[in-house]
């Protein structure tokens, strides 16, 4: 019997995706999808589901590049202007196995990387990051690794020097309970989008930051957005909004912090017991080092933002209980290390830090897991097994690892080379989406050997593969959805049959270790629901150990969704360290916040000093690209999955991303509501539709990442994106040579009425058959 008609008399059944629980159930040949009836605040991101489960889009059968297929493996520029011939599942298998065995036999494991990124489910089982990761390193000894997140590349490493441990200092600090009871005036730098928190990695039950942020305004909490763009916080924040240049939200900051010190606001007992290197950092912040005082009026002229409004907000934030949270978006640019570090050098000359409800939380509002208490019990994971490669790049370094074997480079104080990779095994993600200026990512992937890719659909990404291996979408498989901040765990039932001829990660690469000879070894005996069972048991005995109800596997999975129990909100290590700084230090190499690293100022890199500092971005306006454009996250889908589905279609216009531009800006190029128009660089150009919106500060235009790459001649070395892909346009460099992050958040940019013909869109259309 089919799922249809399983369902058909409308019963309802619990699954999980990274935006959301919800239930879903056919009606005839209609699948229906409700939120979790506990969720205040769904995301309308599950509208994608219904449309997108048997779209044109879908990967029928396992198919391998004809070039490939004839000429066998090498480079090719061919990758992305190729056919595609369909093979059944054993000649796939076979063919893979045996190149595997090529590539680890002939180069070694270090020749293989594995790529992938962790969005590709909510379950904790059929996460292919894991999956892939798991079967590298069982099968073949394992893989050149990426660390760190295009979300957070900068931050990440910085934090950990100046304020301790990255996870603590992101999940377990400020929560949002504190914000509602406690916090006066929250400075919020980059905002605070309820797009982003509509969103949790393992999935979230219950969205609460809009409810959050108008409860703590009806108290009388005063929230400050500064950014470019006024829809970062919700209506409900009742925001003052100031604009700001983009990418200079360091030198505001420091503006602020002269002032406290100019006028003896700044608390001089929390610097000298709980903070190091204040006395480096001063005479940088008057002047008296260079020669320029970093004061208000220096921090207007390159900000945007007048004098006293920056000095007013200084004594504003030193007369109460006051919240700086920094928005992933502000180091995902050029520095991205520095305001993460002013930041929380000037909540630490507030001193507030560790106060409930005060002093700094990175990230805060960027994504569901934050500002939330822990669960009591562990959310289990599938393990990985042991990595026997040492080598890894940062994660956005990936065309630089391609296009550079055997080239050195830094990071965080190291000296390492880019190893020379014949073979990327990517499951889960799509670089096409994620990274920076897809010309070179092209050139890039043209480099290799071979490029697998598991996939669901003809992303980009997979019309680039050699081999393409089609995979179940979450609602045709069960899974558990949970993290360790969802106060409920989620049994995910399977809602429908695989899409043709697709099969799980898990299966496929069973199949693979078995032709590999690894099969015992990478599935331990357990088929996908022996290894439910196994995952829950971690949970359920954690349960049982605390006296709380523990329920076998089966009673949770006929009841669809588990209660867990959460710890205090007791303000983690910061809280700890703030009431005993003695007795409860930072992981930080001093135990103390770091205003002067040692540590970084050894490194002696001209791109992050030893303290906090403006340094003038590279790329700036010029005559020829006026424009600022912040290629931010969307609205209407996670990332770049299911662009296809309902709510991210019905979005664009024209069938192309819509690009938000000020009406004066816009007035400027004679562009009208509505019009196709074409956003070029020296990189790249793309098409989008215009809105005008008052809601963009003047100077910037704003088009969200996630339209799938579609180029109107794949021919060209570097073609027009049709589709609306800014990172077409963005700048592939790391944020310093600390940290090596993303700068894929702005860049400059002109913008000009289209008037040609109108390519057409092929974005989802799966690539030519021979």
């Amino acid at each position: 019997m089919d799922m249809a008609k399983q369902t058909a008399a409308g019963a309802l059944k619990p699954h999980s995706s990274h935006w959301g629980a919800f239930r879903a159930g056919w009606q005839g040949d209609t699948l229906v999808v409700e939120p979790h009836p506990a969720d205040p605040d769904p995301s309308p991101i599950l509208g994608n589901f219904a449309a997108a489960l048997r779209h044109k889009a879908r990967i029928a059968r396992p198919m391998v590049r004809r070039g490939w297929l004839e000429r066998g493996p090498g480079p090719d520029s061919a990758r992305g202007r190729d056919e595609f011939v369909p093979v059944s599942w054993q000649k796939a298998l076979d063919l893979l196995a045996g190149e595997l065995a090529r590539v680890r036999d002939a180069h070694g494991p270090r020749a293989i990387f594995g790529g992938s990124y962790g969005w590709s489910s909510a379950g904790r089982f059929h996460h292919a990051q894991s999956q892939v990761h798991r079967f590298l390193n069982v099968a073949l000894g394992g893989y050149v690794r990426s660390v760190n997140s295009y979300s957070a590349g900068a931050s990440a490493v910085i934090i950990p020097h100046i304020l301790g441990n990255y996870e603590e200092m992101t999940k377990h600090n400020v929560t949002w309970e504190q914000i509602v009871e406690h916090t006066g005036l929250c400075l919020s730098f980059g905002g605070m989008a309820v797009k982003n928190s509509a969103v949790a990695s393992g999935g979230v039950s219950r969205h609460i930051e809009r409810g959050s942020m108008k409860a703590a305004a009806e108290r009388g909490c005063r929230f400050v957005l500064i950014g470019p763009l006024r829809d970062d916080l919700p209506e409900e924040a009742r925001a003052e909004w100031l604009t700001i240049t983009p990418g200079t939200d360091t030198a505001m900051m420091l503006g602020m912090a002269h002032t406290l010190v100019a006028e003896g606001l700044h608390d001089r007992a929390f610097l000298a017991s709980r903070c190091t290197g204040w006395e480096k950092f001063e005479p940088y912040l008057t002047g008296q080092a260079d020669g320029q005082p970093k004061d208000a009026a220096w921090a207007a002229a390159i900000c945007g933002i007048p004098a006293e409004t920056i000095a007013q907000l200084a004594r504003d934030a030193a007369a109460t209980r006051t919240l700086i949270s920094m928005a992933h978006s502000l180091q995902r640019a050029e520095h991205g290390e520095q305001p993460v570090w002013m930041a929380i050098v000037l909540a630490a000359m507030l001193g507030q830090l560790g106060l409930p409800g005060g002093g700094y939380n990175y990230a805060l509002g960027a994504i569901a897991h934050y500002g939330r208490r822990f669960n009591a019990v562990p959310v289990a994971s599938l393990p990985q097994g042991r990595n026997g490669v040492p080598d890894f790049i940062p994660v956005a370094r990936i065309s630089d690892l391609l296009l550079n074997p055997g080239q050195p480079f830094d990071y965080n104080g190291q000296k390492l080379t880019y190893p020379d990779i014949r073979l990327v095994y990517w499951a889960g993600g799509n670089p096409f989406h994620h990274h920076q200026d897809l010309a070179r990512l092209r050139r890039a992937f043209a480099q290799v050997d071979t490029l697998v890719v598991h996939e669901t659909s003809w992303t980009a990404t997979a019309k680039h593969a050699d081999i393409v291996l089609p995979c179940t979408m979450t609602l045709e498989r069960e899974d558990i959805g949970g993290q360790t901040t969802d106060p409920l765990l989620i049994a995910m039932h399977r809602l429908a049959e695989p899409y043709a001829e697709a099969r799980d990660d898990y299966s496929i690469f069973a199949d693979l270790a078995e032709r590999l000879g690894k099969r015992e070894e990478f599935t331990e005996g357990r088929d996908a629901r022996g290894w439910l069972r196994h995952l829950y048991e971690r949970t359920r005995a954690a349960l049982a150990e605390r006296g709380d109800p523990a329920p076998s596997f089966e009673e949770f999975w006929a009841l669809g969704e588990l209660a867990l129990p959460q710890n205090p909100d007791d303000g983690g290590p910061l809280r700890a360290f703030h009431n005993d700084p003695e007795g409860e230090p930072l992981s930080t190499p001093s135990g103390k916040v770091e205003i002067f690293s040692e540590t970084i100022a050894g490194f002696g890199y001209d791109d992050c000093p030893g303290h906090p500092a403006w340094l003038a971005p590279q790329e700036a306006p010029a005559a020829e690209r006026p424009l600022w454009l912040v290629a931010n996250q969307p609205w209407t889908r996670l990332h770049s999955q299911l662009d296809f589905g309902g709510t991210s279609a019905d979005s664009k216009r024209r069938g192309r991303e819509v690009m938000r531009i000020h009406p004066r800006d816009a007035e400027a190029r004679g562009i009208a509501e509505g019009d196709i128009v074409r956003l070029f660089n020296a990189r790249g150009a793309c098409l989008a539709s215009a809105a005008l919106s008052e809601v963009v500060s003047p100077g910037v235009v704003q088009l969200a990442t996630g339209a799938w790459y579609d180029p109107a001649d794949p021919a060209e070395d570097n073609p027009l994106c049709v589709h609306g892909n800014p990172n077409v346009l963005t700048r592939d460099a790391g944020t310093s040579r600390l940290a090596q992050g993303c700068t894929g958040q702005l860049t400059t940019l002109e913008v000009e009425k289209f008037t040609g013909n109108l390519p057409p869109i092929r974005a989802w259309d799966p690539p030519a058959e021979g």
